[in-house]
């Protein structure tokens, strides 16, 4: 064989041509910052210790059939302060006799939907005083700041019971009334956090090249907001939110617990530890106390951990 009919083969570089030497090539998708979050928080095993918790207590508050079939409204005096497994009731019976268990379940129906509420009513609002201050600058930025301090320097318990001792609940008040006027006194009361952490994060992405370019294009202000700034600063604000979702349900369970919040025939877990903490039943009946602020407990910590979770994935110096 002489030299000249020699072939050589290709070389690594030959097999790895480039994509525009490949027309049929797909390349490859550009995840974005939610993609990236999702992908980190499957790895998370307390993410999925929070979502295990959340969807527990959300299932309660949606069916609590599925959990208990005893009416929480019936009580019988004799069975008052009876103990865990007295008569078949796995937490034992309050003062009037009624299934502890049975109004713990029903309980976080009312819990869950007011810190589910205050929490989106504190997020647009929040967000939306936010991105104006922040977007418009100027002398609306001073005037809807300094509105905002003035909510902010007022305590969140105090200001509610001022607000609910103000409007005060009668008996025949509807119960999605009573619901919202605790959801009112949170969101009055709760938007300025939301309001600077959200004007913080449009400071940053307005000076943006995407954002100057679309202003060039000529894009106007609601476009800009939609479009660009919104999705690209709202991050930080959706994890407070969830961290914030839990600190409500106690914020309304203190509140009920101080006779201002909701109130009976409503059934809620702060109701019900009021109820419990009189004088001489948490002796006689610590049941009675234990088993919805256990529940009230664990439900604040699976939403707190939600929200760090959260916080962890979206923020790439943390990962």
């Amino acid at each position: 064989m002489t030299e000249a009919q020699v072939t050589t083969d290709p070389t690594p570089a030959d097999n790895h041509s480039s994509a525009a030497d490949r027309p049929n090539a797909k390349p490859d998708k550009a995840r974005s910052l939610w993609g990236d979050a999702w992908l980190e928080l499957r790895r998370s095993p307390m993410f999925w210790i929070a979502a295990l918790l959340i969807v527990i207590v959300v299932v309660m508050a949606i069916a609590p059939t599925l959990f208990t079939r005893v009416d929480p409204y019936y009580c019988d005096l004799n069975n008052s302060l009876k103990k865990p497994g007295q008569n078949g009731a796995l937490f034992g019976y309050t003062l009037q006799g009624c299934d502890v268990f049975a109004r713990t379940v029903h309980g976080a129906r009312s819990s869950v939907l007011v810190g589910l509420l205050a929490t989106i009513g504190t997020l647009v609002l929040g967000s939306l005083i936010g991105i104006v201050a922040g977007f418009f600058g100027g002398w609306l930025d001073v005037v809807l700041s300094r509105i905002g301090d003035i909510f902010f320097a007022i305590p969140l318990l105090l200001g509610g019971i001022i607000i609910l001792y103000t409007f005060p609940n009668k008996l025949n008040t509807p119960y999605m009334v009573v619901v919202l006027k605790v959801v009112a006194a949170i969101v009055v009361l709760g938007w300025p956090t939301i309001a600077r952490l959200m004007r913080s994060s449009v400071l940053q992405v307005k000076p943006t090249d995407y954002v100057q370019a679309g202003r060039a294009l000529g894009a106007g202000a609601p476009r800009l907001i939609i479009s660009h700034v919104l999705p690209n600063a709202f991050a930080p604000a959706v994890v407070v939110a969830t961290i914030n979702l839990g600190a409500y349900i106690a914020t309304e369970a203190t509140l009920s617990f101080l006779g201002i919040g909701l109130q009976p025939p409503v059934i809620s877990w702060g109701v019900d530890i009021s109820e419990a903490s009189g004088i001489g039943y948490i002796a006689a009946a610590p049941h009675m106390l234990l088993v919805p602020s256990a529940f009230l407990s664990v439900t604040v910590l699976g939403f707190i951990l939600l929200g760090e979770s959260i916080r962890d994935a979206l923020d790439p110096k943390l990962r």
